[in-house]
């Protein structure tokens, strides 16, 4: 069966304005939303554009995405942050978290202002906020201000309202089994 191409502007011939980049949150309780953001990562990079990745949580811990991460730069890099995988009370978080959390946010400001990529993936930044590390104005507020072309990748559970009003893309990834639940130790390739 012949399918017939789509008229599309590589195709036809005419040039592309650029448009605006997308705010796109993954979020929910679900394994793999820093996975399916990576995934975006390696399609924009198909495509030539140059991403870098920002962990809020993650710190010296090594786990795969560095390991590939190191392999696919310069087009490519990840950023641990933070330090380490942090469970804090929202309404009493330790002023350390805190001021971990505004380090990292600063250094995602400079990346997002840059001009220096076409994709940021601030990783966790859902549960920075969630957390009471980060206040959501002022990620709203960059966000708002960022470069006409730049698509920025939320990712973390506990997306606040007012990021899934502004975003472009929202999927939740919820959990349906896992084997954790039934004891099952973290495996490395699938869990780090």
């Amino acid at each position: 069966m012949d399918i017939p191409e789509k008229n599309t502007p590589e195709r036809n011939g005419s040039t592309v304005e650029q448009e605006r980049g997308y705010i796109i949150v993954l979020t929910g309780n679900g394994k793999g939303k820093t996975t399916s953001a990576m995934g975006m990562a390696m399609r924009a990079m198909g495509h030539g554009t140059k991403v870098i990745m920002l962990q809020f949580l993650k710190g010296t811990w090594r786990y795969g995405e560095l390991e590939t991460a190191k392999r696919l730069a310069p087009d490519f890099s990840i950023h641990p942050l933070g330090s380490g995988f942090v469970h804090v009370d929202p309404e009493n978080p330790d002023p350390a978290d805190i001021e971990t959390a505004r380090k990292a946010w600063e250094i995602c400001k400079e990346a997002l202002f840059s001009g220096k990529y076409g994709m940021i993936i601030f990783d966790e930044i859902n549960n920075a906020i969630a957390y009471g590390l980060l206040p959501v104005d002022e990620v709203l507020e960059a966000l708002k201000k960022r470069p006409q072309n730049l698509h920025v990748v939320l990712t973390g559970r506990d997306a606040h309202p007012r990021l899934l009003e502004m975003a472009d893309l929202v999927t939740e990834v919820t959990e349906v089994r896992h084997p954790y639940r039934k004891g099952a130790a973290v495996r490395k390739g699938i869990e780090y």
